[in-house]
């Protein structure tokens, strides 16, 4: 129990230290890694009928999913943040329907998508974040 506790309070110290140093995409980064952590202990909830923790850990990546879709960025290309913005309220409502279902598969699909998301947005070369930060930096200073 005591080292659970050190655990967790290990892990927020390294959350911190991760999030006080990181770019606009780390932190993304970190955001779909935190979903995909609520979702697995999410699962192990369910199967050993932990209903409480089950409800606390889903409301949790819920709330970290909406906050991936409230970093959407419209400017640079509508279609494909109107796109990721539909697939993250299909995780939200099927992580809900997950919940009350008491069902791993469904949690399981959601994270699939999650991992196909976070996959390309790993691949995103540090040139490709150069310029993306550079034109951002230059819009913001020009007004635009």
């Amino acid at each position: 129990m005591y080292a659970n506790r050190g655990i967790q309070a290990y892990r927020k110290d390294s959350l911190k230290s991760d999030l006080a140093g990181a770019d606009p995409h780390r932190i993304i980064q970190l955001l779909m890694q935190g979903a995909l952590d609520r979702l697995a202990l999410a699962k192990g909830c369910i199967e050993r009928r932990d209903l409480e923790e089950k409800a606390k850990v889903l409301t949790r990546a819920i709330e970290i999913i909406n906050a991936l879709k409230d970093a959407l960025d419209r400017s640079y290309n509508p279609e494909l943040a109107d796109n990721l913005d539909a697939l993250y309220d299909y995780m939200t409502f099927r992580i809900t329907e997950a919940s009350s279902k008491l069902d791993n598969g469904i949690i399981d699909e959601v994270m699939g998508l999650l991992l196909q998301i976070k996959g390309a947005w790993d691949q995103i070369s540090p040139e490709d974040k150069q310029t993306a930060y550079v034109t951002k930096e230059s819009e913001r200073l020009n007004g635009a």
